[in-house]
């Protein structure tokens, strides 16, 4: 369903400029393979989208309140196509940098950003649970610089064990350079990314590292990005769609055209405190 594989191209965050790769010894390699046994015992698989799902505001709308006015020009606007967000954001930067936006500017407006009511409770809930229960994956069509911008802040970095963004680093010229995620051919999704894709490889590769399925993959999101790979869910799987986002709109669509077609169970949350309050049944099962 994909040119390239998902795990070729996904963000890995790299090490500090001047870091060494640190000498495993005995004690770190042997912790190093409890770890990975740990992770191989997960019993839930999560993902979270970031726009409107972790944060309450969509990050590509913030950066453009660095721009001079707070606002960009109409000749910019213009070169938006649809299914090419991505290319029309590689362009918003690049214009960002020759107004004089920096690094510092753009994380500031990153970290400032409020998170969705009730999802620090989420993130909470998570950290305290038994490290069998949830293995924590972010996917969206953000960027890279701008997600790990807003965890670092909010101190919810650890929580994910793979992060699968648009990669985004900043050049010798100061400028934030954004790249295309995978290229794909599923209709539904903006070129550079599909999520089903990456949900289908990433469960179909841990399943085979750990030599079972997970009990159940949940999704937890709120756009028409997210509809498509909640689509791949099977019936013990959970959807979480925020309430009267379009994924929201698009499951109860299915529902009454197609019945049977969207297979997973379906829990809509207007707060994180929603979606923790099925997690406990979930981990109490």
């Amino acid at each position: 369903m994909m040119g390239d594989s998902v795990f070729n191209c996904c963000y890995v965050p790299p090490r500090p400029p001047g870091e060494e790769e640190p000498h495993r010894s005995r004690h770190t390699e042997i912790m190093a393979s409890q770890s990975a046994q740990v992770a191989s015992d997960k019993r839930f698989l999560i993902f979270f989208d970031f726009d409107e799902t972790i944060v309450d505001e969509t990050s590509d709308d913030i950066v453009v309140q660095t721009a001079p006015g707070h606002h960009l020009p109409d000749w910019l606007k213009d070169t938006y196509q649809p299914g090419r967000y991505n290319e029309y954001m590689q362009r918003v930067l690049a214009y960002l940098a020759e107004q004089g936006v920096t690094e510092s500017d753009i994380r500031s407006a990153m970290e400032k950003i409020p998170s969705t009511p009730g999802m620090l409770t989420v993130f909470q809930f998570l950290r305290n649970r038994p490290p069998q229960d949830f293995e924590v994956v972010l996917l969206s069509d953000a960027n890279s610089f701008f997600i790990e911008s807003w965890l670092r802040r909010a101190g919810a970095r650890q929580l994910f064990h793979r992060i699968f963004t648009n990669p985004a680093t900043f050049n010798r010229d100061g400028r934030l350079v954004l790249r295309p995620f995978h290229s794909h051919d599923c209709p539904r999704c903006p070129v550079n990314m599909c999520k089903q894709v990456v949900v289908r490889d990433y469960v179909a590769r841990r399943t085979q590292e750990r030599g079972r399925p997970y009990q159940r993959v949940l999704y937890v999101g709120d756009g028409a990005n997210d509809f498509c790979p909640a689509l791949a869910l099977g019936p013990r799987d959970v959807a979480f769609p925020r309430k009267d986002f379009p994924m929201h709109r698009l499951i109860t669509e299915t529902h009454e055209a197609m019945p049977g077609e969207f297979k997973a169970v379906t829990v809509p949350w207007m707060s994180g405190d929603d979606v923790v309050q099925r997690l406990r049944k979930l981990v109490a099962e």
